[in-house]
C-alpha cells in the first residue's frame, strides 16, 4: 500500500510562481494505471478520502491537497456513503437544467455559482468528484443517476480542460487553466484565470 500526500494544488497559493503551481500534474496523476487520485473540496471529503486510501489494497492512491484554506460544510448521513464512490450529487433541485461537476478548492466557488443561479431560476445540480478514478469504476446506473444523460454539464477545476471532456461532452464547457500560471496573491490570479461566480455564471448560461 502506498499513499502519496500532495499540496499546493493549483494557482491558490499564487505567490509562489508558475514554476510551483501545477496546471497539468493532478490529470497527469489520473492517467497513471491502478493510482486512485482523490482532489477532496473540504475537511469531510479528505477524512473520507485518507480512509479509503488506507483501506485499498491493490493500488496506490494520491491525495491532492490545497494550501489555502476552503470552507466546511455541511453533509447528511447518505452522502458520507456516497463520497466512497469518487461522484455524489452534492446539491440538487427537481429538473435540473444543467450539472456543475467540481472538486478540491473550486468546490465552494460551483455551490455559490449554483445558489446564485437557482435563485434566478436555472436550475442546477453539484456534482462533487473528488475522485475521478473511483467514479469511473462505479457502475453504469449509479453513474447516471449523477450525472444524468441528456443534461448540460460544465466543469471546474484548476487545471487543464481537456481531462473534463470526457464528462462534459461537445455541447459542454470547463472552466480550467490552459496555460502556465503567474506569480501574484491567491485570490488576485482565481480571478484572473477565470475563478470567480460569475465567471462560472456566465459559462453555464452559455451552454443552455
Amino acid at each position: 500500500r502506498v499513499i502519496a500526500v500532495l499540496t499546493h494544488d493549483s494557482i491558490g497559493q499564487g505567490e509562489d510562481g508558475p514554476t510551483h503551481q501545477p496546471i497539468e500534474n493532478t490529470a497527469g496523476l489520473r492517467l497513471i494505471p491502478n493510482m486512485d487520485v482523490w482532489r477532496p473540496g473540504n475537511s469531510t471529503e479528505t477524512a473520507v478520502a485518507w480512509v479509503a486510501a488506507v483501506e485499498r489494497k491493490n493500488g496506490p492512491s494520491s491525495l491532492v491537497l490545497s494550501r489555502q484554506n476552503v470552507a466546511g460544510m455541511k453533509h447528511d448521513a447518505a452522502q458520507f456513503d456516497l463520497m466512497r464512490k469518487g461522484g455524489y450529487v452534492l446539491s440538487d433541485v427537481a429538473g435540473a437544467q444543467v450539472i456543475i461537476i467540481a472538486n478540491g478548492s473550486e468546490l465552494e466557488l460551483a455551490v455559490k455559482a449554483a445558489t446564485e443561479l437557482n435563485a434566478a431560476g436555472t436550475k442546477v445540480r453539484v456534482v462533487s468528484m473528488p475522485s475521478t478514478n473511483v467514479f469511473d469504476r462505479q457502475d453504469k446506473a449509479y453513474k447516471d443517476s449523477v450525472l444524468t444523460p441528456g443534461v448540460k454539464r460544465v466543469a471546474v477545476e484548476a487545471g487543464v480542460t481537456d481531462f473534463w471532456r470526457k464528462y462534459v461532452g461537445l455541447e459542454g464547457a470547463v472552466v480550467g487553466i490552459d496555460t502556465f500560471g503567474e506569480s501574484a496573491p491567491g485570490g488576485v490570479l482565481m480571478k484572473h484565470f477565470g475563478f470567480t461566480v460569475e465567471n462560472v455564471v456566465a459559462t453555464v448560461k452559455s451552454v443552455l
